[in-house]
């Protein structure tokens, strides 16, 4: 079952299903809609940007736009799609403080584990939000996204708690704003400089406060650079030295040297690869 509200005066658009509203996925294609797949009871198979993913059960993933998506099984789920005219993420960051954790956040995909007290609170949402999607009236779009604001605030509060983001509130909201900062720049700006200046901040100083995280500033950011690069060379047809170009780098050996530091492979040799070994190797 599939449920849409759609706004001709802003294109806006808004979908709820279940495995019917992912099914169109069957090849790889990029999403354009930022989605939420919330796995409820079985296991759902996912390939996002050539990876294959399981969804367990109780588990909500988050997918973002500019990702590449195939839906391979699983029922029993509930989707939620929306485009940025229906709600614009980096321009309501400030209601819903999810810019660089839930949404473009790095290169791992947010997965959200739900207990049997969410589990509950999140069904009865549901069912409010597919009675305001039956009541057609002239504040129903107004009632939906803040709804969407609700659910957003929800499943970012729950991925803050699950993650590593026991520090001051002071210091998640500047880790998130590097993020989100990489993913609106990366393809032309490549130093930690260029972001630690636009968070009025040396450097050093916005390094440090990644010390208790996995990955440093400029880790993240090559991270970027890899993933995109990844997606084009398994998306498209542009040739390594086109894709260099289109994440910023004059000269396509500093790529390559970049992406063989992280693969092991050049990008053409990658591309190669894809031929002959599955893409969720990768």
């Amino acid at each position: 079952m599939i449920k849409e509200f759609t706004e001709f005066s802003t294109a806006a658009i808004l979908k709820t299903g279940d495995e019917e509203l992912l099914a169109p996925y069957s090849t790889s294609k990029l999403l354009g809609l930022y989605t939420f797949v919330w796995s409820k009871s079985k296991p759902v198979t996912l390939e996002v940007d050539g990876i294959v993913t399981t969804v367990e059960k109780d588990h909500i993933v988050v997918l973002t736009p500019n990702q590449y998506f195939k839906f391979i099984s699983g029922s029993d789920l509930i989707a939620y799609q929306f485009n940025r005219e229906f709600y614009c993420i980096k321009d309501h960051d400030k209601e819903v403080s999810c810019m660089g954790i839930l949404f473009y956040g790095n290169s791992v995909i947010p997965v959200i584990e739900l207990d049997t007290k969410e589990s509950n609170k999140l069904n009865l949402f549901h069912q409010i939000f597919l009675e305001e999607l039956d009541t057609v009236d002239t504040i129903q779009a107004e009632m939906l996204r803040m709804l969407m604001a609700r659910f957003i605030i929800t499943t970012t509060r729950l991925i803050k708690q699950q993650g590593d983001y026991s520090n001051s509130e002071n210091q998640i909201d500047l880790i998130r704003e590097f993020n989100a900062l990489v993913e609106f720049n990366f393809r032309k700006e490549h130093s930690v400089a260029f972001y630690a200046s636009k968070l009025f901040k040396s450097p050093k100083t916005l390094s440090n406060n990644f010390t208790k995280f996995e990955k440093s500033p400029l880790q993240i950011i090559h991270d970027r650079i890899i993933l995109e690069a990844k997606r084009l060379l398994i998306y498209t047809e542009k040739t390594a030295k086109e894709i260099a170009y289109e994440i910023g780098f004059e000269d396509a050996s500093h790529l390559s040297r970049m992406f063989k530091k992280h693969t092991t492979f050049s990008p053409s040799d990658f591309r190669k690869q894809l031929k002959s070994e599955p893409v969720g190797s990768y």
